[in-house]
C-alpha cells in the first residue's frame, strides 16, 4: 500500500500573533508527507507575510469568505492528501509525532475512515498553562444525543468520506464541525478509532469557546443538529450531560 499522504488545513483572519507557533508545528512535523493549506479571510495585519516565510506552505487562499466553515470547506475542495485534518491559526501539534502517529493508524488499518484523539486548552498568553484538558473516549452509539463529540481539530479523516458524505453544513453557524463528526460517526457509521494521547494544544478563547452567549449558542446549535439527524428524544437530558 502507499504511503499515506496528509492535508493539513488552516483557517486564518488577522492571525499574526499566534499563527506563527501554528505554522512551525506543521513544518516540525517528523512524517514529510504532508500538505499546509492556507485559507485566510483577506487579512489585513501581517499574517499573509509570516506564512510566506515558511516553505512548507505550498497552497494559499486569500479572499472573503462566509465563516470558517465555508474556509474549512475551500481547504477541502484543493486538498491532494488521502487523510485531512485541521489546525487553526490558535492551535498547534502537541508534539513533532502526532502525523506520524496518524498515518500509522491509516497504514495498520485500511478500512480506517477516522482517528481522533485528546486536546489541551492553553491560556492565550502563557501556553505552558493549562486550563483544561478534554480527554475524549472510545465511541459508543448514542454518545452525541449525550453531548459527547471528539475534539475537532484532533479529528482525521480519510478524504474519500467527505467526497462521499459532504461537507461542512454551513446552515449551522457554530457548531458545524460538531454536526459533521455527529452525521460521518453516528448516522453513517464511518469507522472511526479513539487514539488516548494528546495531539493538539489549542489557545483558549475560539469562537465557540469566548463567551458564555457563544457556548450557549453553540449547545442550541447541535440540539438542532441532534433534531435534524433524529438523535435525540429528550433535550433536557442532553443539557444535564453537557453539565455534568
Amino acid at each position: 500500500m502507499e504511503d499515506i499522504k496528509i492535508t493539513i488545513i488552516t483557517v486564518c483572519y488577522n492571525s499574526e500573533k499566534t499563527i506563527r507557533t501554528t505554522l512551525e508545528s506543521v513544518a516540525n512535523q517528523s512524517w514529510k508527507k504532508k500538505e499546509n493549506i492556507i485559507v485566510d479571510n483577506k487579512s489585513t495585519d501581517k499574517t499573509l507575510s509570516i506564512i510566506k516565510e515558511y516553505p512548507h506552505v505550498k497552497k494559499i487562499i486569500s479572499e472573503h469568505d462566509k465563516g470558517v466553515y465555508d474556509a474549512m470547506n475551500k481547504g477541502i475542495k484543493i486538498a491532494t492528501g488521502d487523510v485531512i485534518g485541521f489546525l487553526n491559526s490558535d492551535d498547534f501539534y502537541a508534539n513533532t509525532k502526532v502525523l506520524s502517529k496518524v498515518r500509522e493508524q491509516f497504514q495498520e488499518n485500511s478500512s480506517l475512515d477516522a482517528c481522533y484523539a485528546d486536546l489541551i486548552y492553553t491560556d492565550q498568553i502563557d501556553t505552558s498553562k493549562i486550563i483544561r484538558y478534554w480527554k475524549s473516549s472510545k465511541f459508543i452509539p448514542g454518545a452525541f444525543s449525550n453531548g459527547w463529540c471528539p475534539p475537532h481539530p484532533t479529528f482525521f479523516v480519510r478524504r474519500s468520506v467527505y467526497e462521499r458524505l459532504g461537507y461542512f453544513n454551513l446552515n449551522y453557524r457554530i457548531s458545524s464541525d460538531v454536526e459533521l463528526m455527529m452525521r460521518f460517526i453516528e448516522v453513517n457509521k464511518i469507522c472511526v478509532k479513539y487514539i488516548p494521547e494528546i495531539w493538539v494544544k489549542m489557545r483558549l478563547g475560539g469562537v465557540s469557546n469566548k463567551s458564555l452567549k457563544n457556548i450557549l449558542e453553540q449547545n442550541r446549535d447541535v440540539l438542532r443538529a441532534l433534531n435534524d439527524h433524529d438523535l435525540i428524544k429528550n433535550s433536557l437530558g442532553f443539557y444535564l450531560h453537557k453539565i455534568i
